[in-house]
């Protein structure tokens, strides 16, 4: 993670609104974008709009509309792709096991899922492809799409904002709030993980089973 940290400034610095655009669109909308740093790269964002060099408004304008294009455009990629995607191969550049949880994250919370997955690394740029297979109405995943990817880039720009305002020499010790903003990310899929454990020593045949499940073509 530290290693990354002179990325996403340079990101920031010299990639400007357009880098962060496309960097949260990918990171949302296309499939091989989900190890891009989208948490991390929206709190540094946030710190340097602190320091007068981004407008926040602007900003945030700018990224809520590259959140929102980019799920739509997962939404469609699952709904053109269809239940093939289930049957790629795993490769560097296609994770299919995060597919695969974010499916049954989706079987067991509905619509929800595409609001809660944009602070989930690895979910969030499956779960609108997943919706998209579940032939969602569209209508009702641009509400989800719409609050969330709202409600995702205002919370994080505004954490790296305010901590920037209120903290004097905050970005020296820009590394911390990154560990902090992205343990808070992966702390869902933590708890997942613990939960899942603990049912499988609970129940280990049926956790099996569960495990084991397919979808139907």
């Amino acid at each position: 993670m530290l290693e990354q940290l002179p990325t996403l400034e340079e990101i920031v610095i010299w990639g400007g609104y357009i880098g962060l655009f496309l960097i949260i669109f990918s990171e949302t909308g296309l499939l091989i974008g989900f190890f891009l740093p989208g948490d991390s790269l929206l709190v540094t964002a946030g710190l340097f709009a602190a320091r007068g060099q981004l407008d926040i408004v602007l900003l945030n304008v700018i990224l809520i509309i590259a959140a929102v294009t980019g799920d739509a455009t997962g939404y469609y990629i699952g709904l053109k792709a269809g239940h093939a995607l289930y049957n790629r191969p795993q490769s560097r550049w296609f994770r299919r096991d995060h597919l695969i949880k974010t499916r049954e994250f989706y079987e067991k919370y509905g619509g929800i899922t595409i609001v809660v997955a944009r602070f989930m690394p690895f979910a969030r740029t499956f779960a609108p492809v997943v919706a998209g297979i579940a032939e969602m109405k569209y209508r009702k995943f641009a509400v989800y799409n719409i609050a969330g990817g709202i409600g995702w880039v205002v919370s994080m720009t505004f954490i790296g904002y305010f901590l920037g305002r209120t903290i004097p020499g905050i970005e020296r010790h820009i590394e911390y709030v990154i560990f902090i903003v992205i343990t808070i990310s992966v702390l869902p899929i933590f708890i997942k993980y613990l939960q899942h454990r603990a049912q499988k020593r609970k129940n280990p045949q049926e956790a099996g089973q569960a495990q084991d499940t397919t979808p139907a073509p």
